[in-house]
């Protein structure tokens, strides 16, 4: 559990496609518009995308990349060593002895590098500053020079000099900043002129799950004319242009090459072949040999050949489109070929599978419908009708549109004819009164239309039409376009498509008026040669489209003004919730004063009394503890006073005599979903169970009926308490380890200096929604961070998730995902015979195994955390771990449980590697994603001055490490408006803005910074303080409040920063607080919250257990003792 005191849902990810002139657009998944890439004058051939960059070839055959921009700089770090040897007669000096390492070198000492060897890469990246020393050492400071002493090189070195300190050493560092964003930067090529790669003809990139280390890596492929494949080395987010290209050998000529998430690479051949890499590894990422698949028919090879994380789709000669079966990480090849409904030019598979392609005759673009994990062919392609940006001007009023459509209703042929001329594009008499009415309905409403309209009006026709549709394009009697009304089916037997080929003559050869489709132009607008945009390339590496996405491809826009369509957006979540409250606060007096004539009247029924029953599962009281079937009843009295309160009783049998206890809801002080495979269970708190650290559980046959009686009995607890509504900017939130989200509404009694009022008596309530972390602060901003480091706001609603009806409100409830992973061991053994082994001594632990041992987890076995989770990838080795491991992702150590190392030394007899596999959940909440950059960490100044018109303070800590600043956030627009990046020598972990704009983190190598001069003029302040961490310790995260800065180490002790002032901010020393903490977080008025880890109680010991700080005083800041809330 975690803790704080007090745009669209979906990523806006990038569809990249080329026009048959070579000019680049982009479509944003949240967007309705074709946008022109900014960098125009360029021409490009092919482009291939992924979410933080597009890679492409132009018409002058060089390769460039275009770099998406953010508010957090790419910044790559450059540093040099000074090496120094001591002389007894003039003590330590340049001169070293032959034996040494150079005076300027890399860190090793066997490379020669002065500071004026360092040099920018290419034109495209600059330098933030000149050189300087780095004077952090460990996390410790070092002394004035930064020099660090050794007895000789290489060996240990330390911050302090000795009495045989014979060489020094200091580190000089150099950012440089690329500056080429949003722009087509040239690849600069620094290879030998021997062995410059002729011409490209194609690329494509991917990779970038294949290993976390270096963030952000890519692998790019290339083929060049004379059909040689190569590998661009070291392409990363520090380095987004690379190295250098390297030659692959290949059995023959290439001509096209596509490249997956994952390993997986398959090429094209002249011969019409396939050939497939193997070997892609982590270690290896250009993998290691090519195996040959043959075409799916022999006399009609491959042409395209497109790739994602376990499918392959291709394009024959002949333009048909086949999938291959049985693709996945074990089996590249696959097993065979499917043949799939339509003609396409190209294809290209995307994220999540998902795939586009490029029509035959129309050259129009096409978007594969119903792709899911389960049916990863989809079921039908259907075109994407976006208009393009520069075409909104040409766009006419909704009148005349409406007119427009009238009119080609009416007489569609002979307006065709004279307004519309298109040799590609043709339609049936049946397609038009869909296509007419389809169009007024979208003009008369005076906005775009609805994904169902555009559904329902492109699925009038059976699959029998379709086919004869498609049959007679390839037979050449009729071209039938309007892209959006064409639902091919994954139908894939010729035999069908043979037999319905006779209902094509059904189809006349008249003009279309698919051109109005594309483009709703008013009848005063003439179409010109270039009003239907003919595509030549498609990539979709970098567009995210879930199963969940609303997508507004494939509606016609109609002429509205772009500030019309933008009105609705202008309009924040604050807004709205303020605009609702007002009216809520008029009616509330309107009812008082109707009502206050009638006061006089008896009330017509003294009391309500109603009864929910049913069976349900209760962990008993006494030894042995189990399971054990009961009947509960909810009874629920409505007093004349229109007051409710609840008891539940539970029915049960002991010793076969009829039993009950019973629970008054009004004491009751939260209901918590238990994270339990076997069980459907929740826990029901009071504050008598809270001490106990023993509450009571129950569970319920499906976790439809323990969510529903979560919900009826959260519903009552909140009734009794009159508590309702969205919660207020001085509530408590929490965040248990489950995910789910809590607030309490606190008490004065709380801080109250004599008889406080006891910590487990707050009544905490769910709030819908997933976080791993959660932020707020006095004035009712409230940010969260997902597992999957995505950023959440707060909209300001209410309920969500299993919360329905009444208990949840009616706006401000968004789709909300989360993804996480899952992780089991596999643990072996060492035999003098046959080495490491599966085969365990009988007091090991299980060889498949949770991180404790205690536990078995197999692949087989191991669950997703509930039924809400869904896999959403396959087990992988796991390296990213603490002590490192091997090339194989092994760890060492001696024995079982012991301290692990990536290396294996004389002394380790047992080893273990962790294996991860992802799922992700989708519910919904109060919450709005906050695009596009990830989060480790965020805090928000907890209160500002009433009435200020300063933006409210909030910084935080990007998943890479770096440190930034939101811009704009306030009460109204609690998202804010963008993100200023703060440099910094190294990556951070933790970050605190306390009140007066106090700034604190934590760096990664456990040392502690204070940003000096941040204001509200100067929000980003001037340059960072380090502050020595505590004694041997490395701290991991720090709060701050009014006066007070708390920070925690990696093992588990709190610490309280003596000496802050307003005039010295840093403070003097560290005092130690107390052990066995997880998590801190200091309130407005410096009130201290913690999650412990272990508290014992009278019945059990707890772990996450939320806990207050008694006894906070300006005289006694450290607090006396703690009061145990809830957890456990």
């Amino acid at each position: 559990m975690t803790l704080k005191s007090c745009c669209p849902t979906m990523p806006n990810s990038l569809l990249w496609a080329v026009d048959i002139f070579g000019r680049v657009y982009t479509l944003a998944t949240a967007g309705q518009y074709w946008e022109l890439c900014k960098d125009a004058h360029l021409e490009f051939k092919r482009v291939s995308a992924v979410k933080q960059c597009c890679w492409g070839i132009a018409c002058d055959n060089q390769v460039y990349v275009y770099v998406c921009s953010s508010d957090v700089p790419i910044r790559h770090r450059e540093e040099t060593y000074e090496n120094q040897r001591w002389n007894p007669v003039g003590g330590f000096c340049e001169k070293l002895m032959p034996s040494d390492r150079w005076q300027w070198s890399d860190v090793s000492g066997l490379k020669h590098q002065l500071l004026d060897s360092l040099v920018l890469p290419s034109p495209h990246w600059e330098w933030e500053s000149d050189w300087y020393v780095d004077e952090n050492f460990g996390g410790e400071p070092t002394e004035k020079g930064g020099w660090t002493y050794a007895m000789d090189f290489p060996a240990t070195y330390t911050r302090d000099k000795k009495w045989n300190s014979c060489v020094r050493r200091r580190k000089w560092i150099r950012y440089r900043r690329y500056k080429s964003r949003d722009t087509w930067a040239k690849i600069p090529s620094h290879d030998d002129p021997k062995q410059l790669p002729d011409p490209f003809s194609d690329l494509s990139i991917g990779g970038w799950e294949i290993t976390d280390e270096p963030v952000g890596r890519l692998s790019v492929w290339a083929v060049s004319l004379q059909g040689k494949v190569w590998y661009r080395e070291d392409v990363c987010h520090p380095n987004p242009e690379g190295s250098s290209w390297s030659l692959v050998e290949t059995p023959g000529e290439a001509v096209q090459i596509s490249c997956g998430p994952y390993d997986l690479l398959w090429a094209t051949l002249w011969e019409g072949q396939a050939m497939v890499r193997e070997g892609i590894d982590r270690n290896n990422p250009k993998g290691s040999s090519w195996s040959i698949v043959e075409p799916p028919v022999p006399e009609n090879g491959i042409m395209h050949v497109s790739v994602g994380v376990s499918v392959v789709w291709a394009v024959t000669k002949d333009r048909k489109v086949w999938f291959r079966r049985g693709v996945n990480s074990h089996n590249p090849c696959g097993t065979s070929w499917i043949e799939m409904v339509g003609e396409m030019m190209m294809v290209n598979v995307g994220l999540n599978d998902q795939v586009w392609g490029i029509g035959c005759d129309d050259r129009a673009v096409y978007f594969r419908q119903g792709v899911t994990p389960s049916e990863l062919s989809g079921k039908t392609w259907k075109a994407i009708i976006a208009n393009r940006e520069n075409d909104r001007s040409h766009t006419g009023s909704s009148s005349s549109l409406l007119s427009a459509g009238c009119f080609f209703g009416d007489e569609v042929r002979g307006s065709g004819d004279s307004l519309a001329p298109s040799d590609t594009d043709t339609s049936s008499e049946a397609d038009r009164p869909g296509l007419v009415s389809e169009y007024e309905l979208s003009s008369g409403n005076s906005r775009p239309c609805p994904e169902s309209s555009a559904v329902g009006s492109g699925a009038q026709g059976d699959s029998s039409e379709e086919e004869a549709a498609l049959s007679a394009n390839r037979e050449g009697k009729a071209q039938v376009t309007a892209p959006a009304e064409l639902p091919w089916t994954n139908i894939d037997l010729k035999e069908t498509r043979k037999a319905s080929a006779h209902s094509a003559a059904c189809y006349a050869e008249t003009t279309s008026l698919s051109s109005l489709g594309l483009f709703p132009m008013g009848l005063e607008e003439g179409y010109g040669a270039d009003d239907h945009p003919l595509w030549a390339w498609v990539s979709g590496g970098g567009c995210t489209v879930e199963t969940h996405t609303v997508l507004k491809w494939f509606t016609i826009q109609s002429g509205l003004s772009t500030s019309m369509q933008t009105l609705s957006l202008s309009i924040t979540p604050a807004q709205t919730a303020a605009w609702r409250k007002q009216i809520f606060q008029q009616l509330t007096e309107r009812t008082k004063r109707e009502l206050e004539n009638f006061r006089h009247y008896e009330q017509a029924v003294e009391q309500s009394v109603w009864v929910k029953t049913g069976t349900l599962q209760w962990w008993a009281d006494w030894k042995p503890h189990k399971w054990i079937d009961v009947r509960v009843a909810l009874e629920q009295f409505t007093g004349n006073d229109g007051t409710r309160d609840s008891i539940l009783f539970i029915y049960y049998m002991f010793h076969e005599e009829k039993k009950y206890i019973h629970i008054f809801l009004n004491e009751v002080t939260v209901l918590v979903p238990v994270l339990n495979e076997a069980k459907h269970s929740f826990a029901l708190y009071t504050p008598e169970k809270t001490k106990q650290r023993w509450p009571i559980r129950l569970a319920a046959a499906t976790e439809q009926e323990m969510y529903d009686w979560l919900a009826l009995l959260s519903t009552s607890c909140s009734e009794s308490r009159r508590i309702q509504g969205r919660p207020s900017p001085q509530a408590i939130w929490s965040v248990t380890c489950k995910g789910d989200i809590f607030v309490s509404e606190p008490s004065a009694d709380l801080e109250a200096l004599t008889h406080p009022m006891p910590c487990d008596q707050m009544f905490w309530r769910q709030i819908g929604g997933h976080l791993r972390v959660v932020e707020c602060n006095s004035h009712g901003v409230v940010w969260g961070i997902g597992y999957d480091h995505t950023a959440w706001v707060y909209t300001g609603g209410y309920g969500g998730g299993f919360f329905q009806g009444l208990a949840s409100s009616t706006s401000n409830i968004y789709m909300q995902s989360d993804v996480k992973c899952v992780y089991i061991y596999e643990n072996q053994r060492w035999n003098p015979v046959t080495g490491y082994t599966s085969r365990g001594l009988p007091t090991d632990r299980y060889m498949w195994s949770d991180v404790t041992g205690l536990q078995e987890c197999t692949k087989a076995n191991t669950k997703p955390p509930s039924l809400h989770w869904t896999w959403v990838s396959d087990w992988y080795i796991d390296f990213n771990i603490s002590g490192g491991t091997d090339r194989e992702g092994w760890q060492y150590a001696s024995d079982f449980p012991s301290s692990y190392h990536g290396y294996k030394t004389m002394k380790d007899f047992v080893r273990r590697r962790r294996w991860a596999r992802k799922c992700k959940l989708v519910t919904s909440g109060p919450w709005l994603e906050v695009a596009p950059i990830s989060l480790w960490d965020v805090s928000i100044i907890p209160g500002c001055e009433e009435g200020s018109k300063d933006s409210i303070a909030l910084w935080a800590i990007s998943d890479k490490g770096d440190v930034l600043c939101r811009l704009g956030v306030s009460e109204l627009n609690p998202a804010g408006s963008s993100w200023l990046h703060v440099g910094t020598d190294q990556p951070f972990i933790s970050v605190s803005v306390g009140a007066f704009y106090q700034v604190w983190a934590v760096a990664r190598d456990g040392s502690a910074f204070y940003r000096g001069s941040v204001s509200p003029k100067q929000p980003a302040g001037d340059c960072w303080y380090h502050i020595p961490s505590p004694p041997k310790q490395k701290l991991k995260q720090v709060s701050v409040g009014q006066t007070s800065v708390y920070a925690l180490d990696e093992n588990g002790n709190l610490w309280y920063r003596h000496g802050i002032t307003p005039s010295y901010p840093q403070g003097s020393s560290w005092d130690h607080v107390s052990n066995n903490v997880r998590k801190v977080s200091i309130g407005p008025l410096d009130q201290v919250w913690v999650i412990a880890n272990k508290v014992q109680g009278s019945h059990s010991l707890s772990c996450g257990t939320v806990c207050h700080r008694t006894g906070v005083q300006p005289r006694e800041p450290k607090g006396q003792g703690w009061d145990y809330g809830i957890g456990g």
